[in-house]
């Protein structure tokens, strides 16, 4: 069965140390430090994390992909990377060098990789700017954004025109779980990851839902990493909370949280196959696709194999690993491992309630 992944990272092998570029600090190096290996260190030199040649030589990776038998992967920067928080015209500088680094990796191997490019969301004319030359020049299907923006939540009407144009453009955006929400009370135990992230994805998820997001550009196609987070399992508490405290929960006049189930696309990284099965319930099987958050070590590092071994009727396995992606990112299905941006007979059903049984 086909397999195209949807949710991994790659990084350039080498690149300027920014502080010396833009004269401050906070930004990301990479230390080399033997064959194979490097540090991902603060140019104030606390680490971040340790990564290996899968992190950014593509022949590496496809060999992991072989490995486990996935066709496609599509390739996104890390959000460690992103720099919301760096002057705007840096930011977009950073993120033309990384957009135009994927773009070549895609063009060496257009068969087994496709790529979701970054832009500088804190400034939403030059985010537009940039997503319009990933979509026009690069021809990438979509971006890779974060779950907040220095705080600001997706529902912040500053990103308003950025939406407007990714639906017009057509452009898919992952969002990412970066600046996990109560970090500072995380620290120990990796609690930014293990809880952090999913709670960081499930407000993400909320604020469109509440803040009307969805309402407001219902062709908006929006994938949120790492299975939606703790939202599918918040789902009944929100709704009732619609229900209870209008007053708060829906002062932008929306629906009931529940209707908005089918509405987005998540991946599959639940490890669990109990969760995936109540993830299928209730976002629909037309909305799960598998992901791998590809290389690192909080990632299904063996591309949905506990999907392949679930007790799921084939079409669901099918949609899951490959068809999925396809209509979430408008691809022509007869080449999607191509860059090809062709819409499929089936992308105009981006929305409205997908929701089956698994």
């Amino acid at each position: 069965m086909r397999k195209i992944d949807i949710h991994a990272h790659i990084m350039p092998e080498r690149w300027e140390p920014l502080r010396e570029r833009f004269g401050y600090g906070g930004f990301i190096v990479l230390e080399h430090y033997r064959e194979g290996a490097a540090r991902m260190m603060r140019d104030d030199g606390v680490f971040f994390r340790e990564v290996g040649r899968n992190a950014w030589d593509p022949e590496a990776i496809i060999a992991d992909m072989d490995r486990h038998g996935v066709d496609v992967m599509v390739l996104c920067t890390v959000p460690v990377l992103f720099y919301y928080w760096a002057k705007p015209e840096h930011t977009l500088e950073w993120a033309r060098f990384l957009n135009d680094h994927l773009a070549s990796v895609v063009a060496r191997y257009p068969r087994r990789f496709l790529a979701l490019g970054t832009v500088p969301l804190q400034d939403t004319a030059l985010a537009i700017e940039e997503m319009e030359r990933c979509r026009t020049q690069l021809g990438m299907p979509g971006l890779e954004i974060g779950s907040n923006v220095n705080g600001a939540n997706l529902d912040d009407e500053r990103l308003f025109p950025f939406y407007e144009a990714a639906e017009a453009l057509g452009v898919a955006l992952l969002v990412h779980p970066w600046n996990m929400v109560g970090a500072e009370r995380m620290k120990r135990y990796w609690g930014e990851w293990l809880v952090g992230m999913p709670a960081e994805t499930a407000l993400a998820i909320h604020s469109c839902i509440c803040g009307g997001v969805f309402d407001r550009f219902p062709r908006l196609r929006m994938l949120f990493a790492h299975a939606g987070g703790a939202f599918p399992f918040t789902l009944g508490r929100i709704s009732h909370g619609w229900r209870a405290r209008p007053d708060l929960c829906n002062v932008n006049h929306t629906r009931d949280p529940r209707s908005y189930a089918g509405h987005f696309w998540v991946d599959s990284i639940t490890h669990d196959e109990r969760a995936l099965a109540y993830l299928l319930d209730v976002v629909g099987r037309d909305r799960v696709v598998m992901g791998s958050d590809y290389p690192f070590p909080l990632g299904d590092l063996e591309h949905g194999r506990f999907i392949e071994h679930m007790e799921l009727p084939p079409e669901t396995k099918e949609r899951i690993l490959w068809k999925n992606a396809v209509e979430f990112l408008q691809l022509d299905a007869g080449d999607y491992g191509g860059g090809s941006i062709a819409a499929s007979e089936s992308s105009d059903r981006t929305r409205g309630d997908s929701r089956t049984t698994a």
